[in-house]
């Protein structure tokens, strides 16, 4: 049947092309078409899926072409209140009047067609759906009279009608639900209750919500624990620890948070008359995750471990990512070494990577590294307990923090742009209610760290690039200049001085960041610059990274919690340790590698927005419990609908439009919020404003202005 299934599209197409744009009777289309074999089957479906690919559509008048009939195909990206959006394949989005939705949803794929252009963005109507993409969705319950409703989360629409309820429910619990019937109005709707996530008061249910509705799997399949526990098991063969290079006696340590739990990396220093060795040492997870297993099938459909709140939804089961893959102190663990030599300026001289087996001295912890560090400097007495958590470590420390100032004085040589952002650090408490919001800050061994990591990573992508094997870079593109043109236009009517350039580079970006460093616009300017930039992902190709300034970069230093580390690590386990030759390793890898690198971007984009989510939703809860408290903020940014404000927590919220008093206001299109011409709320100005509400479930907090409000 898909035979001549095939047969039919390619005559219906024909037949259409040469009618010239007039429609044709689906029962003359089928006599048409008519062949030896004549199948009613094959030509229905033949005709369904020509409908899909938005090929053809179907009227009163019959069957035509869409581009004779003037439809295009797209899909719903956004809806609001009373009109959405639909995405052309092309990108360009097109203004759906609300009575021209035809009911559809977000994620249809449908067909639409052009209208009369009354605003910026081009109008449309929709004219069918070919395929739906919304069935599942999240959202709260209410009551409208006697009717029981749901007001889904993803979508500012009215009310869907519950058309049975299945499980008990009340007004306000989160829970799960699906569209039972569809009507050409969304007003037509009916949906069903699936599950109960709980109260939508509750940061917790909310983030449960998220997960859920974005496919993120909690628990593991039996068959990857059961390999994860044998892994665990297995622990280390003895026969292993000969083969590797035993740096058991050297002093290696980690340095993460108090709170982590999955250790991957450790780092060692020292000195000698040459320069500076830097021994980087990662969990060796690809010697317990092998190729194919039931574990890396899995670890690759995750992509990446998800972090939000006090809560992580790990990559890998417990067993290993806080067992035996985990570098915890004072236990022997196998790793991958990378071993490197640096003259006396921080450049890097050579290198090598080595299957190691290695025992931390200590399980570092960033804020007490970072009073260990200003004591010594300052001459100051070092607490009790960190001395003797640290006996025998400070001379170590000591280096490693000057062997990081020196590789951060070339990072700024080579013009590398040093963006700030805030960082939120949120307090849950035993009951999972977020009692604080506090930012996250960073010190000297955050920083260490983070040098060590960039040499070891920019080390394994030029091994891979200069042996010509396939593998997973970390790339970076360059900006576009559009997004610049933008960038330049907005900092310059502020008042802030522009380098002159015809094509950016990293170092145009670090002077207009450093010209604002000391200025109350800082945290703004360091928010546009970072919008003004590509989002950096993963490619089989090495096209170097923008932010970094770096012609190669890899990550190699995090295999528990992100495939592409796991992804190399394997590649270079055959090409430094199995001994496989450039050629073998090309055949074996080079499509696993752009699988890998395609895969990991798109779990990381999903990753991330669910942390940005969850965290709103907990930052939220936060703030409902200060309603009515006044608060001294910062205005982020402006739109057209008001702005936002950063309090100083990192907690941000909204001042609406229509909040305001002595209005109208005009929006600039810029920055700033305009009354008779000139400025009145503007980004980077200071305000007092007080918490008007939170929507946990929505994750959003609104603000108003202090002087409005007591009005």
């Amino acid at each position: 049947m898909a035979e001549q299934k095939d047969i039919y599209k390619n005559r219906i197409k024909s037949i259409l092309t040469q009618g010239g744009g007039k429609g044709v009777p689906y029962k003359k289309l089928y006599a048409s078409c008519r062949g030896r074999r004549q199948n009613a089957a094959a030509f229905s479906s033949a005709v369904a899926e020509l409908k899909r690919e938005g090929v053809i559509t179907e009227d009163k008048n019959g069957i035509k072409l869409c581009a004779d009939a003037g439809l295009f195909r797209a899909k719903v990206s956004r809806l609001n209140k009373t009109f959405g959006f639909v995405e052309r394949e092309d990108g360009t989005e097109v203004f759906i009047p609300g009575k021209f939705l035809k009911g559809s949803m977000p994620g249809d794929t449908v067909m639409a067609r052009l209208l009369p252009q009354r605003g910026e963005l081009p109008e449309g109507e929709v004219v069918s759906v070919v395929e739906e993409g919304f069935t599942e969705f999240s959202g709260t319950v209410e009551k409208d009279g006697k009717t029981v409703c749901i007001r889904p989360d993803t979508l500012s629409k009215e009310l869907m009608i519950v058309s049975a309820i299945d499980v008990p429910v009340r007004v306000g619990d989160k829970v799960l639900a699906e569209i039972s019937r569809r009507g050409d109005r969304h007003s037509e709707h009916r949906v069903r209750i699936k599950d109960i996530f709980g109260d939508s008061g509750k940061a917790k249910s909310s983030a449960d919500a998220l997960l859920y509705t974005n496919g993120i799997e909690v628990d593991f399949p039996s068959q990857v624990l059961d390999e994860a526990r044998s892994a665990e098991h297995k622990g280390i063969p003895l026969d292993e620890l000969y083969k590797r290079l035993d740096l058991r006696d050297e002093v290696i340590f980690t340095i993460d948070s108090a709170d982590t739990k999955d250790i991957d990396d450790a780092v060692s220093v020292s000195r000698d008359g040459d320069g500076w060795n830097l021994g980087v040492h990662i969990a060796d997870v690809s010697f317990y995750v092998k190729a194919g297993s039931e574990l890396d099938n899995d670890a690759m459909l995750r992509g990446t471990s998800i972090y939000y709140a006090n809560k992580v939804v790990p990559m890998l089961p417990k067993e290993l990512s806080n067992g035996i893959c985990s570098l915890n102190p004072h236990e022997d663990r196998l790793a991958f070494s990378c071993l490197m030599k640096l003259d006396f300026e921080g450049k890097l001289v050579s290198y090598k990577f080595s299957k190691s087996v290695i025992r931390s001295r200590v399980k570092g912890v960033y804020s007490e590294i970072n009073i260990l560090l200003d004591c010594l400097k300052n001459g100051d007495a070092v607490p009790f307990e960190l001395a003797e958590k640290y006996g025998g470590l400070t001379k170590s420390i000591l280096l490693m923090d000057e062997l990081a100032a020196i590789l951060t004085v070339n990072k700024l040589r080579r013009g590398a742009p040093q963006i700030e952002t805030s960082e939120s650090k949120l307090i849950i408490d035993e009951n999972d209610v977020c009692v604080d919001v506090q930012r996250r800050e960073r010190g000297r061994s955050e920083l260490i760290i983070e040098e060590f990591m960039l040499m070891a990573n920019t080390a394994a992508a030029r091994l891979a690039k200069e042996s010509g094997v396939p593998f997973v870079y970390r790339v970076h593109e360059d900006p576009s200049p559009e997004k610049i043109g933008e960038l330049v236009e907005t900092v310059s009517v502020m008042g802030i001085a522009v380098p002159h350039f015809t094509s950016v580079k990293p170092k145009h970006l670090a002077e207009i960041l450093e010209k604002t460093k000391e200025s109350p616009l800082a945290p703004v300017v360091n928010s546009m610059v970072l919008r003004s930039m590509a989002k950096a992902k993963y490619s089989d190709e090495p096209l170097g990274h923008f932010g970094l300034v770096l012609d190669d970069y890899a990550h190699f230093t995090s295999p528990i919690r992100r495939y592409p580390d796991l992804a190399i690590h394997r590649i270079l386990t055959d090409l430094c340790y199995n001994k496989k030759t450039p050629d073998n390793i090309r055949k074996r890898y080079a499509a696993f590698a752009n699988e890998a690198a395609r895969q990991s971007s798109e779990c990381e984009l999903t990753a991330m927005r669910i942390e940005r989510a969850c965290d709103d939703c907990y930052a939220a809860e936060y703030m409902s419990a200060h309603i009515g408290e006044r608060f001294e903020g910062m205005i982020s940014s402006v739109q057209d609908f008001g702005f936002f404000v950063e309090l100083p927590n990192t907690v941000e919220g909204l001042v609406r439009l229509d909040t305001l008093k002595n209005g109208p206001y005009d929006y600039d299109g810029r920055f700033s919020l305009t009354k008779e011409g000139k400025p009145v709320y503007r980004v980077g100005d200071r305000i007092r404003v007080i918490c008007a509400a939170a929507n946990v479930s929505a994750g959003q907090v609104d603000f108003a202005v202090e002087d409005d409000f007591m009005e």
